[in-house]
C-alpha cells in the first residue's frame, strides 16, 4: 500500500476534526451569526431585512427538514458526493446553528431595543434559556432535533411578532394574534404535506415538530398576557428631562442644567426645581413607515411607603417614518418634591421605555442653562 493511500484525505481529515470539536463548532457559529448580524443590522421595516430573515427562515426549515427525514434512514455516503454537496452534508448542522444564531440576535436586539431593561431581560432569560438547553449534550442527545425545531419556531413567532404590525401600520392584542396565527400557517402547510407524502413519520411530527411548536406558541402567548413581550417593532432611543422644549420649525431646543459630567443622564434627571418651573420629558419613539397609533406617558410618584403612584396618564398620536424617529414631549406643572418616573406605554399598557428623575424645590436664584439642538 502507498504512503498516499495510507494518508487520509483532507477532506476526512477535516471531518474527524470537526467531529472532535463540534461543540465548539456550535458555538463558534452562534456567535459568528450575532456578530454578522450586528454589522448588518438595519431598520425592521427595511425591506433588506425583511428578506434576510425570510431567506434563512426558508433555509432552516429546508434543512431540518432534511434531518427529520433523514432520522432512521441508513446513513449516507458522504465521501462519493460531489465535494459541494459533500461540504453541505457535512456543516449543514453548523450552518443551521449560524442561521438560527444570526436570527435570535437580530430578534433579541429588536426585543432589547423595544421595552425597559426589566422587560427585555425577562424575554431574554428566555431566549438564553432555550440556547443553553440547545448546547446541552444530555439534552441535545435526547431532544436535539425537537430543540431545533423550537428555535426555529421561536424565531418565526418573533419574525411575525415584528413584522405583521409594520404592515398593518398598528399595534395591539387583535394585531399581536393575527401574527401568532400568520406564525402558524407555515407549520400548518409542513404537517399536511407529510400526512400527504409520509404518513408513517405523522407520529415523530407530531413529536418533534408541532409539540415544540406548541409549546413556544403557548409561551409566546402566556409572555404577552403578562406584558413581558416588548411592543415591536415600537422603540424608544431617547427620553429626557428638561427645564424648557422649544419646537422651531423641524428642530427641538431642549434647555438644561446638567453637569458636564453626569453623561449618563439625559437632561436633567436632577431637577433643581424653582418657583414656576415646568417639567419637560422630550422623547423620540421610532416606528415604521406608514405606521400610526397613539402613546400614553404616564407620570409617577413614589409616595412615603415606597410605591409608585400614577399622577398623569397623557395620550400622544404618532406617525411613523422618520429615520430619527417621532419626537414629541409632555410637560408637568403639578408637581411635588421626590422621586418620578414616566414610561412611554401603549395604550394596552404595554411599556416601551422609562425615565427617572428625582425633583427638589430650591430657592430662586440665576442660572445658565445650556441647550441641545434635537
Amino acid at each position: 500500500m502507498t504512503q498516499t493511500e495510507m494518508s487520509p484525505s483532507r477532506f476526512h481529515r477535516l471531518r474527524l476534526y470537526y467531529e472532535s470539536h463540534e461543540h465548539a463548532f456550535d458555538i463558534a457559529a452562534f456567535v459568528g451569526g450575532f456578530v454578522f448580524d450586528i454589522a448588518l443590522l438595519d431598520r425592521i421595516d427595511a425591506w433588506s431585512t425583511i428578506i434576510q430573515q425570510a431567506v434563512y427562515l426558508l433555509l432552516i426549515a429546508v434543512i431540518l427538514m432534511q434531518l427529520f427525514f433523514a432520522e432512521g434512514e441508513p446513513a449516507r455516503d458522504i465521501g462519493s458526493m460531489p465535494a459541494p454537496k459533500r461540504w453541505y452534508y457535512e456543516y449543514r448542522t453548523a450552518l443551521v446553528h449560524f442561521l438560527l444564531g444570526t436570527l435570535l440576535n437580530l430578534y433579541t436586539l429588536f426585543f432589547f431595543k423595544s421595552a425597559s431593561l426589566f422587560v427585555s431581560f425577562a424575554f431574554m432569560l428566555v431566549l438564553a434559556a432555550l440556547l443553553v438547553a440547545n448546547e446541552s449534550k444530555r439534552v441535545k442527545a435526547q431532544f436535539g432535533l425537537s430543540l431545533k425545531f423550537a428555535l426555529f419556531s421561536l424565531c418565526l413567532l418573533s419574525f411575525c411578532a415584528g413584522i405583521v404590525p409594520v404592515f398593518v401600520g398598528s399595534i395591539g392584542p387583535f394585531v399581536f394574534m393575527l401574527s401568532m396565527l400568520v406564525a402558524c400557517l407555515p407549520l400548518a402547510v409542513i404537517n399536511r404535506r407529510i400526512h400527504i407524502h409520509a404518513p408513517d413519520r405523522v407520529q415523530q411530527a407530531r413529536r418533534q415538530i408541532l409539540l415544540p411548536f406548541g409549546l413556544v406558541l403557548i409561551g409566546f402567548l402566556s409572555l404577552y398576557l403578562f406584558r413581558l413581550i416588548p411592543p415591536v417593532p415600537l422603540s424608544l432611543p431617547f427620553v429626557g428631562v428638561y427645564h424648557n422644549v422649544e419646537r422651531n420649525g423641524d428642530v427641538y431646543r431642549l434647555s438644561h442644567e446638567r453637569p458636564f459630567w453626569r453623561i449618563w443622564n439625559n437632561g436633567d434627571q436632577k431637577f433643581l426645581a424653582q418657583p414656576g418651573d415646568k417639567i419637560y420629558v422630550y422623547f423620540r419613539i421610532f416606528s415604521p413607515a406608514r405606521f400610526s397609533d397613539q402613546v400614553l406617558m404616564r407620570w409617577y410618584w413614589k409616595d412615603n411607603s415606597g410605591d409608585w403612584k400614577l399622577h398623569d396618564s397623557i395620550p400622544i398620536k404618532i406617525l411613523g417614518g422618520r429615520e430619527e424617529g417621532f419626537r414629541g414631549y409632555g410637560t408637568k406643572s403639578n408637581y411635588q418634591p421626590g422621586d418620578w418616573k414616566l414610561q412611554v406605554e401603549t395604550t394596552d399598557e404595554r411599556e416601551i421605555g422609562r425615565v427617572y428623575f428625582d425633583v427638589s424645590i430650591v430657592p430662586e436664584a440665576p442660572r445658565n442653562f445650556e441647550v441641545d439642538i434635537e
